[in-house]
């Protein structure tokens, strides 16, 4: 019941204009920071961690931000997964870094873009899925109501969508081998066997390999790539990583694809999802970031 409820109340959520959608969802991210939910304890956590540079008062006012456009990215995906690719076409202010990306995309080599969790990836996948052959991983949700209605909108602009096993990652492989496209979330915290750590933020993190992996098996290429969150729409951002990230050394890979991570952050600090608890696997004998009950 309490699924078929929220996923009810996420269809009405669909119909709202995305100007409303994103005042309700600022309504909410300022409930979220005044009765200091969860998401904003975690994301000054992981703000004083990251960004030690700045002090008490600079990292309250950021978790603030982030909570405004947590409430925003809840409120207006709903709408993405009923829209057009022409409505979301309207939407698009501007695409930074478009030559980039488009040479990427026109090369027979495969492209392969990394999009972390800054603004709305929603709106970068559904983007990529309209002009390219895209094949990405993909990972029912908990509420297996919602699955129909977000596969539906992935798929619904050419995407094809592969199990996260390795059914799926020989898919990745045979796609970018055949010039095809996929987008991957750098920054999620992989199984640890899917893992390696390597610095992020100055933090020794548990990094996925799967990138590094694709690149030992295709000559494909890199592209960083975010969807910014602007009055009226998005502006889509797209830049190169360093050229480590090709190295046949893992280490090194991932350095540079970390590197690419807090680049993307950089573009808008409060947009990334700082809320994700990012740091729960740690070294072995390194202090945890999190305290119990968080």
């Amino acid at each position: 019941m309490k699924e078929q409820l929220a996923l009810i109340s996420l269809q009405l959520i669909g119909f709202l204009p995305l100007r409303l959608a994103r005042f309700l969802g600022c309504a909410l991210g300022f409930v979220m920071k005044i009765i200091a939910a969860k998401p904003y304890r975690v994301a000054k956590l992981n703000i004083a961690a990251c960004l030690t540079e700045l002090d008490e008062e600079s990292i309250q006012a950021l978790a603030c931000q982030r909570m405004l456009h947590l409430g925003q990215t809840l409120f207006e995906t709903p709408g993405l997964w009923r829209q057009s690719p022409v409505w979301l076409a309207s939407k698009i202010l501007s695409v930074e870094g478009e030559a980039l990306i488009q040479e990427a995309l026109d090369s027979d080599s495969g492209t392969v873009v990394l999009v972390p969790h800054q603004g709305n990836w929603e709106v970068l996948g559904l983007w990529l899925a309209d002009r390219t052959q895209t094949t990405s991983l993909y990972q029912p949700p908990k509420m297996r109501n919602l699955e129909n209605m977000i596969k539906s909108a992935r798929q619904s602009t050419g995407a094809k969508l592969v199990p996260t096993n390795t059914r799926g990652v020989a898919a990745l492989i045979k796609a970018l081998k055949q010039g095809e496209t996929t987008a991957i979330l750098p920054d999620q915290q992989p199984a640890t066997n899917g893992g390696s750590f390597a610095p992020l933020f100055g933090i020794q993190t548990l990094t996925m390999t799967l990138p590094h992996n694709l690149l030992k098996r295709s000559t494909c290429r890199v592209v960083f790539g975010c969807a910014l969150r602007e009055a009226g729409g998005w502006r889509l951002h797209f830049i190169d990583p360093a050229q480590q990230i090709y190295s046949t050394d893992q280490a090194a890979s991932l350095e540079a694809m970390n590197s690419g991570i807090e680049a993307i952050a950089a573009l808008a600090p409060e947009q990334y999802q700082w809320e994700y608890k990012r740091f729960r696997a740690r070294p072995e004998g390194s202090p945890a970031i999190y305290p119990n009950g968080i």
